[in-house]
Order: structure tokens, then sequence, then C-alpha cells
């Protein structure tokens, strides 16, 4: 007969060069004594706490999420014990405690014994390196950015006005004339025959902003910069690279994912490395925009409200989904620019981008739980939606104008309808309007019962087949209204 396992929990507070264990009594053994010891922060002696922890039958850990130096405890426990937990600081100093090194890791522990701490999602080991690398290259291209800057400066400083002339100030040509600038050449009509294509045809301006004063210390600087930049682009695109190797076995979440429209293959890159793709791990779509940083604070006291500013998140997932976000209010006759329309006209367009990254950042949930691609409603959906009040609207606006409008519904099949005769509008008086509900097709009845909630949810709709031209498709695509 196998002896009785007795649950035990240990409580870390981990430190940059050192690191203090606090092991309770094993439950049900109230007798023994609390164990606490201090161990470094290298390998060996990180290796040494493993094997004390193992001799210790230790059943559960938890530790802070100090900064950076938190990883190599994980790296090296993940998979040898049963539980393991990455604790946020806040949620700790959030519960009354005492602050001293050993007393914070027996405060620890018996928070772990208890049960009231809230666990940090810690991602799969493959998921953290190919995080570390989309994590890399943002700050090579941050890296990128600033020394383009450097160079326009200098480049103002010495008063070559390339960037005035040109749309691209680091393009094949003005590279070529900035290389020409550190080689020390002077005649700036020789200079500007370097342009290429349509640039060729502004020759007159760029002589005229080649003409500058550079020295000789700001064509040495010049020349460093450009070093710099030509070996930032490299070591992105070795970044790139290796990426795009390590993703492979990500293709198919990927390839659904960029179905999204604004979202492409480097933001793909992003969404796999910062949440995976295993999103049970967040609950629901909610949970997720909270986590992400993408959903209105939540500040109330005495019954009014004093703010709605999103909090502190993964700056990754946030910047990245609001990237996205941007590229979809670019994109033509979709259902993603029409709702950030919407937003703009009652927000502003700076709550309304993080109104459409929340919905964005829900469509992705759904479209990587359900495995479904992302099926477009169209640009007129909320036309659709909302005919009777869209037609009232419209005429209003026309009878504003002093006309009068006799509307009428048009048959699909009939030959006059692709090609639609305008007919001369008549003016008339405000007050004559013509009620637009009158002479359309009256509105549907609504149903009694909970309304239909298929698309908010992004599943499968059997409810009313056959009434929208997306519904009869496999998938549907995932649509949440922002809260």
């Amino acid at each position: 007969m196998e002896p009785k396992k007795y649950r035990r929990c240990c409580g870390i507070d981990v430190h940059k060069k050192s690191v203090t264990v606090c092991i309770l009594a094993p439950e049900g053994k109230r007798g023994v004594e609390i164990r606490k010891r201090n161990f470094r922060t290298f390998t060996r002696d990180l290796k040494q706490l493993r094997l004390w922890l193992k001799n210790c039958k230790v059943t559960e850990i938890a530790m802070e999420s100090t900064g950076q130096y938190w990883r190599p405890l994980w790296n090296l426990f993940e998979g040898h014990f049963e539980k393991l937990i990455l604790v946020n600081p806040q949620h700790i100093k959030g519960l009354a405690g005492r602050k001293t090194d050993p007393k914070d890791a027996q405060w620890i522990a018996e928070l772990l014994e208890t049960g009231r701490l809230r666990g940090s999602w810690v991602p799969p080991r493959d998921i953290r390196e190919l995080r570390d690398l989309t994590r890399q290259r943002v700050h090579l291209v941050e890296d990128l950015t600033r020394v383009k800057n450097r160079i326009g400066q200098l480049c103002e400083t010495g008063n070559i006005k390339l960037s005035s002339v040109t749309t691209d100030l680091l393009g094949v040509s003005g590279r070529r004339m900035l290389r020409a600038i550190v080689e020390g050449k002077h005649d700036p009509g020789w200079m500007a025959d370097y342009a290429k294509t349509s640039l060729r045809s502004k020759k007159k301006e760029l002589e005229l902003a080649l003409d500058g004063s550079f020295t000789q210390s700001q064509r040495w600087l010049l020349d460093k910069e450009l070093h710099h930049l030509e070996w930032l682009e490299r070591q992105i695109e070795r970044m790139e690279q290796e990426i795009e190797r390590q993703v492979v076995r990500y293709a198919e979440p990927m390839r659904r994912v960029m179905t999204i429209p604004g979202i492409d293959h480097k933001t793909a890159w992003m969404i796999v490395a910062e949440l995976g793709v295993e999103m049970s791990v967040f609950g629901d779509a909610k949970h997720l925009a909270s986590w992400a940083g993408l959903c209105p604070g939540n500040h109330e006291s005495g019954g009014k409200r004093m703010s709605g500013k999103t909090r502190k998140s993964n700056c990754y997932v946030k910047r990245g989904m609001c990237q996205a976000a941007w590229a979809a209010t670019h994109t033509k006759n979709t259902y993603l620019s029409a709702f950030y329309r919407r937003m703009q006209i009652r927000k502003g367009p700076q709550k309304a981008l993080i109104a459409l990254a929340h919905h964005m950042i829900t469509v992705v949930f759904n479209v990587l739980v359900r495995g479904e691609e992302y099926v477009e409603l169209g640009g007129d959906y909320f036309d659709r939606s909302n005919k009777p009040k869209v037609v009232s609207r419209l005429v209003a606006r026309l009878a504003k104008l002093g006309f009068s409008v006799d509307l009428r519904p048009i048959d699909p099949d009939a030959p006059e309808a692709a090609e639609p005769v305008l007919k001369e509008a008549v003016p008339l008086a405000t007050e004559q309007l013509t009620s637009p509900l009158k002479d359309s097709e009256p509105a549907t009845p609504k149903r009694k019962g909970r309304p239909c909630k298929c698309i908010e949810r992004g599943v499968v709709c059997k409810h009313r087949i056959g009434q929208h031209p997306n519904v009869n498709k496999v998938q549907v695509p995932t649509v949440a209204e922002f809260s």
C-alpha cells in the first residue's frame, strides 16, 4: 500500500542576486517545523534549490514575477512539481502582510496554502521562445526608426533639404545621394542625377535641396549612421527569417487570423507569440480584452464614474492590435471600417480606435477557438440591419433641403433596377414631408422572447437562414458590441 501523499506548499521571494524560500509544514502534519533558506541565483545554486525542494516533498510552489528574475527559476522548476504559480506583485501587495524577505516568502506560502493566490498565465516554452524573438524584432525596428530620425536631423543641420523633395529620404535614390555627400562630392547637379524613376522629374528641386553646408565632422557622423542603419536592416531580416522558421507549426491558425481585415503576416506573428493558440486559458473574449488592456477602465465611487481610461497591460499586444485596427480603418467596404466610422461619430477618433481594437481581439479569440475563418459582413451591414432608421434619416435630410421624396421598393429582377434613373426633384416645404415608413415596406414585427445573438457570439446562426447573404455560409464572423 502506497503511503499517503500530503500537500506541502512553498513560497519564494525572488531577487536579482538571491532568492528566499519558505516551506510550510505538510497539510495534516502541523508538528513539522517551517523551513527557510536563502539561495544565490547562479544555475548551480538553483539546481541545489530544486533538489532540496524535492527532498522536502514540496507539491506546490508560488513565486512573485519580479522583473525578469523569475524566468530562470521557472525554466528549472517547470515539469518537476505538481503545481507552479507565478503571482502578480500587485496582487500580493493588496493582501495584508509583513515586510522582510523571510516573512515575505512565508506569507506567499501561507497564501498559496489557503488558496488566496491567483496565478498569472505563463505560456509554454516554445511560445515563450517565439515571444522573445518577436519582441526583439520590435526593439530592432524601434532602433531603426531612431536612426532614421537622426539621419534626417543631421541633414537638416547641414541644410540638406532632401526630405522636402523626396517622399522617402532613405529610399534608393536618397541613399545614393547621401553616400555621395559622405564621399565629399559638392556638385548638386551631379548628385541630383542619382534620382530614379519619377524622382527625376524633380531634378531642379533636388539641385536646390542638395546645395548644403556639410562639414567634415558631419560627413563622418552621417557615414556612421548609414552603416548603423544597414546593420540594423540586416539584423531585422535575419530575425524575421528565424521567426518565419519557428512559426511554421502555427501556419493554420495564422492563416485563419489573417483573414481578418487589417491583420497581416507580422501582426499574426505577434498574436501567436503573445496570446498562443490555446484560448482556454483566458476563459472568454472579455477576459482576453481585459488582459490586453483594450477594455474601458472600471473606476467608480459614490455612484459616479470617474474615468474609463484603459489600464496598463501587455504593451506588445495593445500596440499590435491598435496598428491592426488603424489598418482596418483604411480598408474599403468592410464591416470593421464601418464599425470605426460609426464609433468615431459618437466617441471621437482615439476612443473609436481602441473600440475597434477591442472588437478585433474579440474576433481573434473566436476565430482561434472555433477554428473558422472570418466572413466579411460588408460595409453596409449597419444600414441593412437598421434599414427603417437609415431611410428616415436620409429622407429627413432631403426634407431639410426642401425636397419631397416618394419611396417605392426596387425589384432586383427588373431590367431597369440595374441602371436607376434619377428623376428631377421637386422643391417642397419641410412640413409636407411624407413619412418613409408609410411608403416603404412595413417593419418586421419583433419576435417575443430572447433575441438571436448568434452573430455577436460568432456561431453559425440557424434562426435566420435565407435572410442574410452571409448566414448560409459555413463560417460566420464574430461580432461583439463594444462595452
